[in-house]
């Protein structure tokens, strides 16, 4: 049936004659006798002569299939026992031509996402499996397949992609939810019983952010973070014994050796696979050493400079298939039924305006040197004042740790730069432009020296003010100019660059609505597409304990108004004396100001 039109497109076909002359028995006489299992068996005592027939192939062309949602199947009870599902007590019209489809069961009708099998699928069976395995809304509508949220179309026809292959590459660009479709796609193959060991190799600061991804889209899988000495990791190694493991591109380099004598994986997947571009490198020969049955690789920049990017990422997919020296153009042909990639402007009508990232990161070791230090001469120091404290004292120490937050002031060293930088790259390839937000002039000027690459322009209060409009110019019209840096205080008011496609807020500030107000300049009415807001918050550390009291009082705010309705603006849920006090479980003495500091511009 074509549903587009509702119309029947009915096949005839005629079984070829068959002379039964062409098949001849000798006379026999049939035998009996007993089998093992006790049941009769006959049979000749000579088999007959077959002579093989011509068939005539059926020759038929389905268009598209169509599900009906609410078509009722047979069910199995437990002591399995199958009950049809009733009849239709209304007859069709005719056996061949289906009555033309009422306005509520056309309304009712949805497009169904079949899993695509790769191109080099050439075993029978494994092409059937694929065209009779349900439609993923099928799969994943199922009470033991639960999820957080219904996935976008585009990410459906990703799994369907990644489910069936074992050489696949997928290059959305960043935003578009590479994370959750690989998350999903490892959920069925282990529900599936296709794979029992998946080994995840991943850039060491996204660790976290992969295990927080697993425990909201497959709570039940467990995992395993491949860390510590080297006797804890040899041993698992040598005996992977979890569903899932997590080690990031390090860890596997300094391991090359037991990891290439672990036993093989069902599947490994890299993520910001653009780390093995250069294929002479040691960590895509260490990550090429793994044995493995599937190989996935996930990135937003399948190629930087050249083509022997893609040749890099394709030694570790599907060794072979490509070669440095093929034209490039032979190169696409080759790798196509290996690799999709969708923009944010192919999905343009299936996105909401804004994305929200929130990325959880941990600090470098020297970074939680520098802060438990810091937090520990502190509250020592606040502790002895006693009644002397105030809240500007317990500020200052809030906003020492918030900077070490940000980076080590002894080393340099950050877990959010090295976020930032990988997520720039990605940002940079897709031609777009992208703005970087921080409450601190001195973060945005050790910002822009580290990432001078990508020409930074600056803009913040020290920044003279007949210069501005100009800054604001070149970024919006200089292709070479991709990055600008904002302060809070100077992008919050009066300011228009809908033009820039991604936001990243750096460090976080004590109020929503001062975040919610810089993120409106980029994402205004005009855009030209949604807009994707990366928030970086490190782990265990102020800044966590920050969020969770205004995620509170946003989760309270959402309760007793509608976020929707015009006017209603949680711009007072900053914290209050006695939540600031309370970050260190200090006793607030009496009669201090609860003001809040101001924005550094």
């Amino acid at each position: 049936m074509n549903p587009a039109d509702d119309s029947v497109t009915t096949y005839s076909w005629s079984p070829p004659t068959v002379d039964v002359a062409t098949i001849s028995t000798p006379p026999c006489a049939p035998t009996a006798t007993v089998d093992e299992s006790g049941r009769l068996a006959l049979f000749a005592a000579d088999p007959p002569a077959i002579v093989s027939l011509p068939i005539r192939p059926l020759d038929v062309k389905v268009q598209s299939f169509c599900f009906d949602p609410a078509a009722q199947t047979a069910s199995t009870t437990p002591d399995g026992e199958r009950h049809a599902p009733p009849r239709t007590t209304q007859p069709l019209a005719s056996p061949l031509v289906a009555p033309p489809a009422s306005a509520a069961a056309q309304a009712r009708r949805k497009h169904y996402t079949r899993v695509r099998p790769p191109g080099d699928m050439i075993k029978l069976v494994d092409r059937l499996r694929c065209v009779l395995e349900p439609p993923l809304e099928t799969l994943l509508g199922r009470t033991a397949i639960e999820m957080p949220a219904a996935p976008f179309p585009y990410q459906l026809e990703g799994m369907a992609f990644l489910y069936p292959r074992h050489a696949a590459v997928l290059a959305d660009e960043m935003g578009l939810g590479k994370t959750m479709q690989a998350i999903t796609s490892i959920r069925l193959l282990l529900r599936s019983g296709e794979a029992r060991s998946v080994l995840l190799v991943c850039p060491k600061p996204l660790v976290h952010n992969w295990q927080a991804e697993f425990a909201r889209w497959a709570p039940e899988i467990p995992l395993t973070v491949v860390e510590g000495p080297q006797a804890r990791r040899a041993w698992f190694w040598g005996r992977p014994h979890t569903a899932v493991a997590i080690a990031n591109y390090e860890l596997v380099q300094r391991d090359e050796a037991l990891a290439a004598a672990s036993p093989a994986f069902d599947l490994v997947v890299l993520d910001e696979a653009q780390r093995i571009k250069n294929a002479g490198s040691n960590t895509a020969r260490a990550v090429r050493s793994l044995a493995r049955s599937r190989s996935w690789a996930l990135t937003g920049t399948p190629m930087e400079n050249a083509a022997t990017d893609v040749v890099g990422i394709f030694e570790f997919v599907a060794p072979g298939l490509v070669r440095p020296d093929m034209p490039a153009r032979r190169i696409g042909e080759a790798i196509s039924d290996h690799v999709i990639r969708r923009t944010t402007e192919q999905v343009l009508t299936e996105l909401p305006p804004k994305l929200f990232r929130d990325a959880e990161l941990s600090l470098s070791p020297e970074q939680w040197d520098s802060y438990r230090l810091a937090e520990d001469e502190g509250v020592v120091r606040l502790a002895e004042m006693h009644e002397r404290v105030t809240i500007q004292h317990v500020f200052e120490l809030v906003l020492r740790l918030k900077q070490i937050c940000n980076y080590d002031p002894a080393t340099g060293t950050s877990a959010k730069l090295e976020r930032l930088e990988a997520d720039l790259e990605e940002v940079a390839a897709s031609g777009q432009k992208a703005i970087v937000f921080s409450q601190w002039v001195g973060t945005l000027g050790w910002l822009a020296e580290r990432l001078a690459r990508y020409r930074p322009l600056s803009y913040h209060g020290r920044v003279p003010a007949r210069r501005r409009p100009g800054i604001l110019e070149q970024f919006r019209d200089d292709a070479d100019s991709p990055l600008l840096l904002l302060s809070y205080g100077a992008g919050g008011v009066g300011l228009n660059l809908q033009f820039a496609r991604y936001a990243f807020l750096f460090d976080r500030w004590w109020n929503p609505a001062v975040e919610d107000q810089a993120v409106n300049r980029v994402h205004r009415i005009g855009s030209g597409g949604p807009v994707t807001i990366s928030r970086f918050v490190t782990l265990g550390t102020i800044e966590e304990r920050i969020e969770q009291i205004l995620q509170e009082k946003r989760d309270l705010f959402d309760l007793v108004f509608d976020p929707t309705r015009t006017g209603c603006n949680p711009s007072r849920l900053g914290l209050s004396r006695e939540e600031i006090f309370g970050l260190f479980k200090l006793t607030v003495p009496g009669g201090e100001s609860t003001a809040t500091p101001k924005a550094v511009a």
